[in-house]
């Protein structure tokens, strides 16, 4: 095709990684693909990149998703990158089974990467063979958007296609590639693989780069590269206080799993709490629960404590004044953090002010639906209904209600301090509180249709339903309901 054919898909590629940190990644191609197929695009999100989505909605667009063609401008690469993988420390990670095709401004000027995932593999793929199964691929593509549609920062899904060769695992699985994109794809792990490999100049370097890109206010503080220390802490600790508010488990919290950009990425083990239990894990590989519900606050903490410790010669010449700076940021993580959550869960449970007894009044809460077996999402999308004269919906997601009733009474009290009309309050509470999460019954439903019998409905049915969480639609019950209680735990896989 001609390169002025407006049916061509055409990307505005501006690679600044590639262009400035040579040796800390390998240009690599992607594995051919035999027979492939497009099973999804992301229409709303081509757009708001600035690509047109007819155009690769097409044969073309097709070849570029499955990476049988390189566009124009496009400059594949496997980053470099390192991590502490359940506090273990492996000095050489990397992008095993993914590919950078490059950086795009998008309609909001806003650097985005996109990366081909399962495309193959690479010099990192430690004797892997760089695919992903379907499985893997839908489920990223599945609660990446309904993390979106959450309003929790996450990489997005522009594309899904097999790629008509079956990859091994246990079994053979349909092959596929991911299209993903990121704000960028720098991790904790990054600047751990720098630090290790690149020394005190490529460290600053590449933090001078994540500035540039992500936090250039930054840039004028008196000591930016604190600042910037502070600011990741604080995107993190929003992130993570998002996370809890809405019963996610992430799984695999390890470094290279951490963004500087404050974005969730890696959907591998992921799954969202029914019952409430803070001690919840889903992981098969979290064998000891480091990753439980209740321990990612600390886990946070832990984590930024890594990044900080490649920051030490950059924040001061001298080392122990360099600790002592970084060091005090790293205390106020659990405060901020706390901060965020607590804001968070003011508004879940309808509170417009601020009071110092509310911390208490959200953790009683919390208990009682421990106590109570009841479900996370449920409890806070029903207290609205509450508000509007329908006590029942709520108090029976409760074993037993009389704990629930005493705590409600003592809610209803502070509410009255607001003074804020029921009906407003309940209207508040349902722009927060999703009725819609990824249900993972309803997830593996909707991967074992497409994985198994080659039929996509239930998943874009999912989806459909999963792109607006907060609004309640007859006929969708089914998508709001728990998973029926059984004695097989839910168990999650990495998907690799």
């Amino acid at each position: 095709m001609d390169a002025l054919d407006p049916m061509r898909p055409h990307f505005n590629f501006d690679n600044s990684f590639a262009r400035t940190f040579e040796g800390f990644f390998v240009h690599c191609q992607a594995a051919p693909a035999v027979a492939p197929k497009l099973l999804q695009l992301n229409h709303a999100l081509a757009e708001e990149l600035g690509l047109d989505p007819v155009a690769l909605d097409s044969e073309a667009g097709l070849a570029i998703f499955s990476g049988n063609v390189t566009p124009e401008g496009a400059e594949p690469l496997a980053q470099a990158y390192a991590g502490h993988q359940f506090g273990g420390y492996a000095p050489q990670l990397g992008d095993g089974r993914a590919l950078l095709l490059g950086e795009v401004i998008d309609t909001r000027q806003r650097r985005r990467d996109i990366q081909l995932k399962g495309s193959g593999p690479t010099p990192f793929s430690r004797g892997g063979d760089g695919k992903v199964p379907l499985g893997p691929v839908l489920r990223e593509y599945l609660i990446g958007e309904s993390m979106h549609a959450l309003g929790i920062p996450t990489t997005r899904a522009l594309a899904a296609v097999t790629t008509g060769e079956d990859v091994y695992r246990e079994i053979p699985l349909p092959g596929a590639v991911l299209t993903r994109i990121a704000a960028s794809h720098i991790r904790v792990g990054t600047f751990q693989f720098f630090a290790a490999h690149g020394g005190f100049d490529k460290v600053r370097e590449l933090t001078d780069y994540a500035i540039a890109r992500h936090y250039p206010d930054t840039a004028d503080a008196e000591n930016p590269y604190l600042a910037f220390f502070a600011a990741v802490t604080d995107a993190q600790a929003a992130l993570v206080a998002g996370w809890m508010n809405i019963g996610f488990i992430h799984g695999v919290m390890n470094t290279d799993n951490m963004t500087i950009s404050g974005e969730t990425l890696d959907y591998g083990p992921c799954a969202f709490m029914d019952t409430y239990a803070p001690g919840t894990v889903f992981s098969s590989i979290d064998t000891q629960g480091r990753y439980a519900y209740a321990n990612q606050p600390a886990i946070l903490s832990w984590n930024l404590t890594r990044l900080a410790e490649t920051l030490i010669p950059l924040v001061d010449p001298d080392k122990d004044r360099a600790i002592e700076l970084l060091t005090d940021t790293i205390h106020h993580i659990q405060p901020l953090y706390e901060t965020h959550w607590l804001a968070r869960m003011r508004s879940k449970i309808g509170l417009s002010t601020e009071d110092p007894h509310d911390l208490e009044l959200i953790n009683d809460l919390l208990w009682v639906m421990k106590d109570g077996h009841a479900d996370f999402t449920l409890v806070f999308r029903r207290l609205a209904q509450a508000l509007r004269g329908n006590s029942d919906a709520v108090r029976h997601l409760f074993e037993q209600s009389g704990a629930f009733d005493v705590w409600a009474r003592r809610w209803r009290k502070r509410l009255e301090q607001d003074g804020v009309a029921a009906e407003t309050s309940a209207q508040v509470m349902d722009r927060v509180n999703p009725i819609y999460i990824p249900r993972n019954h309803k997830v593996e439903e909707a991967l074992a249709a497409a994985v198994d019998q080659e039929d996509m409905m239930p998943f874009s049915e999912l989806l459909a339903v999963l792109s607006h969480p907060f609004d309640e639609v007859a006929g969708n019950e089914a998508y709001a309901a728990p998973a029926p209680v059984t004695d097989i735990p839910y168990k999650t896989f990495c998907g690799t």
